[in-house]
């Protein structure tokens, strides 16, 4: 076929298309591992309001879930995130996140009745849709009504969480809650630091809009 310049012009044409197309697909596919963020209802479980009380949860990886844990449990960092509860269907299991608030990451890997309500229907504290994280606090040996106003003190009714948040969030693995003193964690007290995996700097605070 000979090639004209009106052939050539749409030759060039077409060219171009499909590489700011594969551009458009790469950039999504960038966008897409950076992580997003939305505001959620986040409360918060431990030892003596687990159902039944103790460390028990939905999801152990021993059973095959893409989890890390058999028990509740977790350190909060990106390597080792603590145990959150949630309805499957709002957040997949074994999806991390990071809590800002907190200064740590979190995993999925427990079920939590009012967040499947608050979800799949009218639950107590609304929905449906109503996105709603339950955050595993510990209390192992502790006081049980310290424990539960620990709970109460550290929720929040409306706060960001980054859904596959990046490594290198700052994180903080001082206990939500230390059964030896009975002491419940002040947010307030991180001075930044100690980067996601367990070392180094604080990362990006950068946060990306939910898609």
């Amino acid at each position: 076929m000979r090639l004209t310049r009106t052939r050539l012009w749409a030759l060039i044409g077409g060219l171009l298309t499909l590489a700011l197309a594969g551009f458009g697909l790469f950039a999504s596919a960038t966008s897409a591992q950076a992580g997003t963020t939305r505001n959620f209802l986040v409360t918060l479980y431990g030892w003596p309001d687990n159902s039944p009380p103790g460390n028990d949860i939905a999801y152990p990886a021993s059973d095959g879930n893409p989890t890390i844990h058999d028990a509740a449990g977790g350190t909060g960092t990106y390597s080792d995130p603590i145990t959150y509860a949630t309805d499957k269907a709002e957040l997949p299991i074994g999806t991390k996140v990071y809590y800002p608030y907190l200064h740590r990451y979190f995993i999925m890997e427990d079920d939590c009745v009012e967040c499947d309500q608050d979800w799949t229907g009218q639950g107590p504290d609304g929905g449906p849709n109503l996105y709603h994280i339950d955050l595993w606090i510990g209390g192992e040996g502790g006081n049980s009504s310290d424990v539960i106003n620990c709970e109460d003190n550290l929720t929040q009714n409306s706060a960001s969480v980054i859904v596959n948040p990046p490594s290198d969030e700052p994180v903080d693995t001082t206990p939500l809650f230390d059964s030896s003193d009975n002491s419940c964690y002040d947010p307030s007290s991180f001075n930044g630091g100690g980067g996601g995996s367990g070392g180094g700097s604080g990362g990006s605070n950068q946060q990306w809009s939910w898609s």
